[in-house]
């Protein structure tokens, strides 16, 4: 029966006509909204973030190691943590960020899919700097999924970007309530528009979003909770090497040579600027762009 309604041509036309109404009808309330959005930041008194103390995951390359530099630029210690890899950079993210004007950086490295580690790490962090006030969950990885490949190598996907965004927020929560600090957690526009072959990527934003929108609730407003709602980036994440590397289907072009994309660094400029003027929800790029 469903077929049959989906199949008519009539019936295919009036669905467009009126989703396009509504879309017409409902753009003058968004453009009002964007832009009440705007002068409410225009006059948001930005954080200062001298002295205060962000532990970054994920932070020995792509939005994780340039949002590291721009908390060090505005003064801020800095715990940042990466899994031990023969090509990680984290030691070299962490004497850059000092050069850019963090007071003290503390690099640890720790696979954040294992509870005990991300209980150590958060540790680590309140031991050396007796505090903490911005958590971003950046760690994730990402893999295109197929029907055809067995289903239990992509457990990594929600072992790393679901648990471990779950596993350091625990244990840095008693800290972040007594510091009325934020949680800033790289989910995704995947998470909402499920493009093809995300699969489990897609599931694992999902879930980032939905967990945190419900802990909004239990937590606000004694820790702030932002959500990044990213697209296309340029980083590691999208290329067809990084995806070629791991499990799932391989990629012959880069997807910034399909896509529009944003590049890393403005990106990591908008992130931390709207976390610092009390944003609770980031999506970038705004529109459609390149660098």
């Amino acid at each position: 029966m469903y077929q049959a309604y989906f199949n008519n041509k009539f019936t295919n036309s009036l669905v467009f006509y009126v989703f396009l109404l509504l879309l017409l009808l409902i753009s003058p309330f968004l453009f009002i909204w964007e832009l009440i959005a705007t002068l409410r930041s225009c006059f948001q008194p930005i954080e200062n973030m001298s002295g205060k103390v962000v532990l970054i995951t994920g932070a020995s390359s792509g939005l994780g190691e340039l949002m590291a530099y721009e908390y060090a630029k505005r003064g801020a210690c800095l715990a940042i943590v990466a899994i031990k890899e023969p090509e990680s950079r984290l030691e070299k993210v962490a004497e850059r960020a000092r050069e850019l004007g963090s007071p003290d950086v503390l690099f640890i490295f720790a696979d954040v899919s294992k509870v005990d580690e991300c209980r150590m790490f958060v540790d680590d962090t309140i031991k050396r700097f007796g505090r903490l006030d911005h958590l971003v969950c950046n760690a994730g990885i990402a893999n295109l999924y197929s029907v055809n490949i067995d289903i239990t190598k992509f457990a990594p996907v929600m072992d790393i970007n679901f648990w471990g965004s779950l596993y350091t927020t625990h244990f840095a929560m008693p800290h972040l309530m007594r510091s009325s600090g934020k949680i800033v957690v790289n989910a995704s526009c995947a998470g909402i528009l499920n493009p093809p072959k995300g699969g489990f990527y897609n599931t694992s934003k999902a879930a980032l979003i939905s967990f945190y929108e419900s802990l909004r609730f239990e937590v606000s407003p004694r820790v702030t909770i932002v959500i990044l709602t990213l697209g296309f980036i340029e980083t590691n994440i999208i290329t067809a090497k990084y995806l070629g590397k791991g499990v799932g289907v391989a990629l012959r072009n880069d997807f910034s040579s399909l896509l529009p994309t944003m590049g890393a660094e403005p990106c990591a400029i908008a992130i931390v600027d709207g976390v610092c003027k009390g944003a609770t929800s980031i999506t970038e790029p705004r529109k459609n762009q390149k660098g």
